[in-house]
């Protein structure tokens, strides 16, 4: 893959910048911040609350990237006692070069997470890993094109690079494919809030939000199958 290298957010996590693409992984303002927000409140915790707290979630990720999302899923599953399963595609996995250097756990102020962070990469690719009584990860080495799956989710992070930087990843036709992995009442969820993607999800069915961003975004976009 291209070369990536780390970089020092504003919230002091780290993300990387991705030489080929000229784009961080996570926003400059502060990474940790920004999925916390993202895909932990305005995802998981917010389709958790809607649908009575139920004690099981299946969550859906485009781009494990770092792996930021993946353990913050894995705290929340230990925190609140719920089970998680984490199903999540990359086709360009980091090496663990990169990732033994990242500070996710430091950042979190929980040091027994380093453990987590560690398996959730270490686990093997294509099958279904239990790291914990609440938390499996089951990864793939796919482009979301590629993939195929007849299990449907309750929550999807859609994390891949920008629009401006891959617009190949946002178009209608993968969009209607994220629609299709969702269950009813199911939560797609995103940082971008281009007008486009807007109109695309509507068109595609999902009832479109528009919400306040994480701290230096404006807004974020979150969208309910009903």
């Amino acid at each position: 893959m291209d070369k990536v290298k780390i970089i020092i957010t504003e919230d002091g996590s780290h993300s990387l910048y991705h030489e080929g693409l000229k784009e961080t992984y996570h926003s400059f303002h502060g990474a940790l911040q920004e999925s916390i927000h993202v895909f932990i409140e305005k995802g998981l915790r917010f389709w958790r609350t809607k649908s009575g707290l139920p004690k099981q979630v299946d969550i859906f990720e485009v781009g494990f990237g770092t792996g930021l999302n993946a353990l913050l899923a894995a705290q929340f599953a230990m925190d609140n006692e719920v089970r998680i399963n984490f199903t999540t595609i990359e086709p360009f996995p980091l090496d663990m070069e990169i990732i033994d250097q990242l500070n996710y756990a430091t950042s979190i102020g929980q040091e027994d997470l380093k453990t987590v962070f560690k398996q959730l990469h270490s686990s093997e690719w294509e099958e279904k890993i239990e790291i914990n009584p609440f938390f499996s990860i089951h990864k793939t080495k796919s482009k979301l094109e590629e993939f195929q799956i007849e299990q449907r989710f309750d929550v999807l992070f859609f994390d891949a690079f920008a629009p401006s930087k891959q617009a190949e990843l946002w178009t209608a036709d993968l969009l209607q494919k994220c629609f299709n992995l969702l269950k009813e009442g199911g939560v797609f969820t995103t940082y971008s809030a281009k007008g486009q993607l807007k109109r695309d999800l509507k068109a595609l069915g999902f009832e479109v939000e528009t919400l306040p961003g994480p701290p230096g975004k404006k807004e974020m976009v979150r969208g309910i199958v009903n």
